[in-house]
């Protein structure tokens, strides 16, 4: 049994190398890059619209964006190479989303200090074990349908991308189909070579937008507010802990990988803690990157699959190396080229989702009911569809197992 332990030993780093080198696959090394393409093309487009909201200077945004990015890679890449599964680390997407309303309201010194109080409570969670036991309870089945829900808009996007970009969607849909029947390993490289050549060649680069810039970290003192903590802080913890790390473990348990959350939490909250006076909001398991990661397009030996989370995290301290200017190259994609590629990436997990919701019959129509609230993008009280689609299945869970055994009881008795 491989130990979770992460202190590696000066005579453990040989045989560490030695097996990194013979599980290297260029199929996990593409996965490892498309996760953070995705990444800069799509949740950190919130980062720089909750920046825009509070008028936040360029040089405080580009260590924003430096201090998530190492803080990602940094976590991902130790996580992924001690205990050998691919562990995609990012920052807090709905976590920078409660921060586009609420961050105007506070100064960014308080905002810092209240960043440092939300990851000080996740750590503590991630130490007690709670977390575990949570998930040990969670019925697999509503885990998977969660999992499904959350990545379900990527797979739909795929096709109503379709309108604005026919030609190139279509390409590379037709591509990934070929790729799949005849060289399955190496579809998704296909597909984004085959989309940039095609949106290059029909001058759909928005190549005025490339800027190069290296970041220049910011550190900024923490100020302590209540009114930042409790509208800020608190909320961010509980939105970080429901809408990314329990998606983000229930795609690792769908992949097959058991592993305890505790060293994964403690890790990234102890990095996001000592990162946030640079501007880093939270760093957290992902959860829809990661699906790419996990999956068999990563690798058909689910053993080999970890190269994809260092490779990851290896990209992500490349892009927090040169800040915006690496952004402002993904930016310069056309979205429809971006979320076409998520779509087709996502595949495997959605699949993989789906399957495991169905799977057994008396979980299926709370894991029916998990997916469709996960997937319908609903917000209630400030919390993602993802928490709710949670609640809601759990609850329908209990209620019809509940009254299966109450049904049962008086034949029991009968008898």
């Amino acid at each position: 049994m491989r130990s979770n332990r992460l202190n590696i030993s000066h005579a453990q780093v040989p045989t560490l190398m030695s097996n990194l080198r013979q599980d290297f696959s260029l199929s996990a090394l593409i996965a490892g890059f498309i996760a953070v393409v995705i990444s800069y093309a799509g949740p950190l487009i919130i980062v720089f619209q909750a920046a825009s909201q509070a008028h936040l200077s360029s040089e405080q945004v580009s260590s924003w964006i430096w201090a998530i990015s190492i803080g990602s890679g940094v976590t991902g890449l130790l996580l992924s190479w001690r205990l050998r599964i691919p562990v995609i680390t990012a920052w807090s997407t709905p976590g920078a989303a409660l921060l586009v309303s609420m961050l105007p309201t506070v100064s960014f010194a308080e905002a810092i200090g209240a960043y440092m109080v939300a990851s000080l409570i996740i750590l503590v969670v991630g130490l007690s074990g709670a977390f575990d036991k949570l998930m040990s309870r969670l019925p697999k089945a509503i885990a998977a349908a969660m999992l499904a829900g959350i990545l379900f808009r990527f797979g739909a996007e795929l096709f109503t991308s379709i309108r604005l970009q026919p030609a190139l969607v279509l390409s590379m849909i037709a591509v990934y189909l070929l790729c799949k029947r005849f060289s399955p390993r190496y579809a998704i490289l296909s597909v984004l070579v085959v989309g940039c050549a095609f949106a290059g060649a029909m001058g759909e680069l928005n190549q005025a937008s490339i800027s190069v810039a290296l970041a220049q970290p910011i550190f900024t003192a923490p100020q302590w507010s209540w009114h930042a903590i409790i509208n800020i802080g608190l909320p961010l913890a509980l939105v970080t802990l429901t809408g990314q790390y329990v998606p983000g473990m229930a795609v690792l348990r769908t992949a097959g990988y058991p592993q305890p959350a505790r060293p994964m939490i403690s890790l990234t909250a102890a990095c996001a803690v000592l990162l946030a006076p640079f501007g880093a909001h939270g760093l957290n398991l992902a959860a829809i990157t990661a699906a790419i990661c996990t999956g068999r397009e990563a690798h058909e030996n689910r053993d080999k699959r970890y190269i994809a989370g260092i490779a990851c995290g290896f990209f992500y301290i490349l892009m927090g190396t040169f800040g915006a200017t690496l952004a402002s190259v993904f930016g310069a994609l056309p979205k429809e080229l971006i979320a076409s590629l998520a779509g087709l990436a996502l595949f495997g997990a959605i699949s993989a989702g789906l399957s495991g919701a169905m799977a057994e019959e008396k979980q299926r129509e709370a894991a029916l009911i998990t997916f469709l609230v996960t997937a319908s993008g609903m917000s209630f009280l400030g919390l993602a569809a993802a928490f709710w689609g949670l609640i809601f299945g759990l609850v329908a869970h209990f209620v019809l197992s509940y009254t299966r055994e109450r049904k049962v009881l008086p034949g029991l008795r009968d008898a």
